[in-house]
């Protein structure tokens, strides 16, 4: 068990937290949530001791031993991939170095035989004969090849190292888990057995996601951070967001009740005060009104922007005509021949563990890009939009907020571009930042703005969801389930693709697809077995159809 009591952490004069009382027991996972700048990565900061508190104490029962996700990618280049997942438990880690550095002398005393009789007694009740299978599992059901098992941490990529680091955070059963966004840069698949795993984790989880889908798979509990307090809830996060529209709800009525209660006694008061036959009762009815306390509710510091993209021009029948189009990058073929037809009605969720491959077509597909071999072709009634996952190129200039936007505006006035950044929680002064200034989920709001403005029919999205926080990907979502055009997009969000799709196309290790017009929930169960193989043809998938 870990509880924060009395705690209080300040930044300056503000205070973040204030006399927070809550206890996380084992057996449960909880999901912490909460806008974006309550506190979440501080407070599972000051959980794990990395963060000294301005009063009150953390608590954690004697011997267990704690975990915590780590966001550093670069701090284990200088060691292997194995050795990386392994300190994971420190302890036996040490273990593990010490028994080599006694075995590697080649003076081997009775004092360091007696020594190796300790540590391999302690290794093996800390199942360390059984370490390098344990971490290999973990690292192959995130999605990490066996052939890197072995490599330098330098040599990864940096979804590898982020897959890496949270494997060591999972490895060796620990006794409470601190994950903070541990769905970021995971494919849907490595995100799937994260779920399981952590649903089967018998110890204490806290985590802080931006994914619905995933805190309502994994968490038995929620914890809102709103106004520097914490209030647990029973359930996942749906189950959060209802009991707290219903508790709101409750207090309004309560105080509604209540203001008529207030009127007819003031009422009462205002016409018998001076009645000497009805004073009593006035007096009586005085005392009442005193007694009355209206709930103080608060608004939630959560805001919704609006998202709502509006095409200008309705779709023909001819909308993109893919044929055999194939592109390597630095060597690699990651499109393999790949044909398909998009129709009018289509919105089409591109999926599969090579993020790379789906980056590659969106860019081709956008023109920023030429394939190798095939060609494509939009229909004549088609306007485009993108959204790119790397977005620095955007940002990389001293233009305000208001004058980036404007030059994307098909209307030249300050006032119409305004409304559409107001819709964006861009208000007042926010109009005057550089956008080189802006931090991740400010120009991922900038970049929804430019798509919403113009008025395309065809959106292209590559991973939207990426720092925009829990109500920015709800009102995205909505937006995206609203819009009456085309669109062709790739998320991490099991959530946003399962509401949006109507059509799934993943993208195969070999670069070729599997191409079906269905929800992604019925594709993962009707090809779960399909898409563990490694090889796959297109032809060889229409025959099994």
């Amino acid at each position: 068990m870990i509880s924060a009591n009395n705690v209080t952490y300040r930044v300056g004069k503000k205070a973040l937290f204030e006399d927070v009382n809550i206890k996380f027991t084992e057996g449960n996972c909880y999901g912490l949530i909460g806008a974006n700048g309550t506190g979440k990565s501080t407070f599972l900061k000051i959980l794990s001791g990395a963060l000294d508190t301005t009063n009150g104490d953390i608590a954690i029962t004697p011997g267990q031993r704690l975990s915590v996700l780590e966001q550093d990618h670069f701090k284990y280049d200088s060691y292997p991939v194995m050795d990386t997942v392994i300190m994971g438990n420190e302890r036996l880690y040490q273990i593990m170095k010490e028994k080599d550095a006694i075995y590697a002398k080649e003076d081997f005393s009775d004092e360091d035989g007696i020594r190796a009789s300790e540590l391999e007694a302690e290794f093996a009740e800390m199942d360390g004969w059984d370490a390098d299978s344990n971490a290999a599992t973990l690292l192959n059901g995130l999605g990490i090849d066996t052939s890197l098992h072995y490599s330098m941490m330098s040599d990864l990529n940096g979804n590898e190292k982020v897959k890496v680091l949270l494997a060591k955070a999972l490895f060796g059963n620990p006794d409470i888990l601190l994950l903070d966004e541990p769905t970021n840069h995971l494919d849907l698949d490595a995100i799937a057995w994260l779920e399981e795993f952590l649903i089967n984790f018998e110890n204490t989880v806290i985590v802080v996601s931006h994914d619905r889908y995933f805190l309502n798979k994994v968490c038995t509990h929620t914890a809102d951070i709103d106004y520097g307090k914490i209030q647990l809830y029973a359930g996942n996060y749906d189950f959060w967001y209802e009991s707290s529209q219903l508790i709101i709800k409750q207090r309004k009525e309560a105080n509604k009740k209540k203001e008529e209660q207030i009127k007819e006694l003031q009422e009462f008061i205002s016409r018998f005060s001076a009645n000497a036959s009805k004073s009593k009762q006035a007096t009586s009815r005085k005392r009442a009104l005193e007694k009355i306390e209206l709930d103080d509710i608060k608004p939630s510091s959560r805001k919704y922007p609006y998202i709502d993209f509006r095409p200008e021009r309705e779709i023909g029948n001819e909308v993109l005509t893919v044929e055999g189009i194939s592109k390597s990058i630095n060597g690699e073929k990651v499109l393999d021949n790949i044909s398909f037809i998009v129709g009018h009605d289509d919105k089409i969720a591109f999926v599969g563990g090579n993020e790379l491959a789906k980056t590659t077509l969106f860019k081709i597909l956008t023109g920023e890009l030429e394939p190798d071999e095939g060609t494509y072709k939009w229909g004549v009634t088609t306007s485009q939009a993108y959204f790119p996952k790397d977005n620095t190129a955007e940002f990389d200039n001293d233009y305000t907020i208001s004058d980036w936007l404007m030059g994307y505006s098909p209307v030249k006035d300050i006032t119409y571009v305004r409304g559409f950044l107001g819709r964006m929680l861009f208000a007042g002064d926010d109009g005057v930042k550089k956008v080189k200034v802006l931090s991740g989920g400010e120009k991922v709001r900038c970049l929804l703005s430019k798509m919403m403005i113009s008025g395309a029919n065809c959106l292209i999205f590559d991973e939207p969801t990426n720092h925009l926080d829990m109500e920015a990907i709800t009102a995205l979502n909505e937006g995206m389930m609203r819009f009456k055009g085309v669109e062709l997009f790739s998320c991490h969000d099991h959530q946003v693709v399962q509401t949006t799709a109507n059509r799934i196309i993943e993208i195969l290790p070999d670069g070729t697809i599997i191409d079906k017009i269905t929800t992604y929930d019925e594709y993962l169960e009707s090809d779960e077995m399909a898409r563990k193989r490694t090889v796959y043809t297109s032809t060889a998938t229409e025959e099994e159809d």
